[in-house]
């Protein structure tokens, strides 16, 4: 297995160009299914879950072709409805497959999703919206087998404001007949990124980014070429990155509405940040404050940036506490950064973060892709090397991550 071998304690300066975002670019490649014919993705990521998302695609009986600044799908030839089961288990994102098929093919099969065990994370919210919108479910042998003869409208509320079953309900309605509302929807960037998407290829859908969504149906689809939107998650991370080593970073190709619970909280613990249309530019004092930090659904803070702002206050002045509301497991990377001496306590869902002077480098060992982010943050904080195992995770979420650290002066490497 590949690792990263960091030597830390340098500021890091210059200029990092945000990629297309992941949350935005997985729906956006289910959503190609529903039209039979050619999408035209640009600004798409090149990250191991994307390239994943395109191997089921082909198996699915799809074409895809990657050129230097867009992908080419074409779906007209799909003829399969079973979603692998080994990517299902790699990648709990491709769950939303299962709506585009469902509204292409009335029907899907497929296993229960994988990906980073941070939580239960169950997909009953996404099978009861199938069931609501006229699915038979029958589950035999681990397998999920969802058929209908045809869709039909529905009025779902959900339990609570999930990203994944809202991206599952609006894909698999577009192809009901009549108004769907989602209530209690999600209100993520993605989710508005999502609806245009399957608006601009002829779809019907209206309030993506208020708790209501409606999705008029059924769609005749056409072909699209569309722009992915930047990744909120990446720009966060790399203000961290900015902030933990008194450097200073100018951000390009970013929406900074997207991040601004981000930038609230960063500016909080002292940093400069000063931002220009699609810019941001951040400059990190000489030691950040501590701060406390609740995760919520969007627009509160993201889950996806507790784990690197946690990582960060490992050397803030005074003591931080950090409550995760979203997902239950979310620390396994905390023994980690006490390796490299880090002095933290978890406290059910918190953890308490007493700010040292410096961390040292040490070996550590990535559990999941957020949590693999924290650790590079704190392997660039920390005096001397640190050996950074598991690096598959951190490469299903971030887009060139070394080369674009060595680019701002970071002496990472892979090995």
């Amino acid at each position: 297995m590949e690792s990263y071998i960091v030597e830390g304690g340098n500021s890091l300066e210059g200029v990092i160009n945000i990629s297309g975002s992941k949350n935005a670019a997985l729906p956006i490649i289910a959503a190609t299914i529903l039209n039979p014919g050619v999408s035209i993705i640009k600004n798409c990521p090149n990250i191991h879950d994307v390239k994943n998302m395109f191997i089921i695609l082909e198996m699915l009986g799809a074409k895809i072709n990657r050129n230097i600044d867009e992908v080419i799908i074409d779906t007209t030839n799909i003829n399969s409805y079973e979603i692998p089961a080994n990517l299902m288990h790699e990648m709990r994102s491709s769950v939303i497959i299962a709506g585009a098929l469902i509204g292409r093919m009335k029907k899907c099969t497929f296993t229960y999703p994988g990906g980073c065990e941070i939580g239960a994370r169950p997909i009953n919210m996404h099978l009861d919206a199938f069931k609501q919108l006229g699915v038979d479910i029958v589950e035999k042998d681990g397998y999920i087998i969802c058929e209908c003869g045809k869709l039909n409208s529905a009025d779902i509320t959900l339990d609570f404001p999930s990203v994944g079953a809202t991206e599952n309900i609006m894909l698999a309605s577009c192809m009901a007949d009549g108004i769907t509302y989602i209530r209690n929807a999600a209100r993520e960037p993605e989710i508005k990124a999502l609806q245009e998407f399957i608006n601009d290829m002829g779809g019907k859908i209206k309030g993506a980014g208020s708790n209501t969504i409606s999705i008029e149906g059924p769609t005749k689809f056409h072909d699209i070429e569309h722009k992915v939107i930047p990744d909120r998650i990446e720009c966060g991370t790399y203000m961290c990155i900015a902030a933990g080593t008194k450097g200073t970073l100018e951000l390009t190709n970013v929406i900074p509405e997207h991040v601004s619970s981000i930038v609230h909280k960063l500016r909080g613990i002292g940093n400069r940040i000063d931002i220009d249309h699609d810019k941001i530019l951040i400059k990190a004092p000489d030691r950040i404050k501590s701060t406390k930090i609740k995760t919520m659904p969007y627009p509160g803070f993201p889950t996806d940036m507790q784990s690197q702002f946690t990582s960060l206050v490992t050397t803030a002045k005074g003591t931080s506490i950090i409550t995760e509301n979203i997902f239950e497991n979310r620390f396994k990377y905390i023994n980690e950064l006490i390796r490299m001496g880090a002095v933290a306590t978890i406290e059910g869902r918190t953890v308490i973060v007493e700010g040292v002077n410096k961390l040292h480098g040490a070996e550590v060992d990535v559990k999941d892709l957020r949590g693999g982010a924290a650790l590079i943050i704190a392997a660039l904080i920390a005096e001397g090397t640190t050996k950074i195992n598991g690096i598959n995770y951190i490469e299903r979420g971030y887009e060139n991550i070394v080369e674009k650290l060595s680019i701002i002066g970071a002496k990472i490497k892979k090995q």
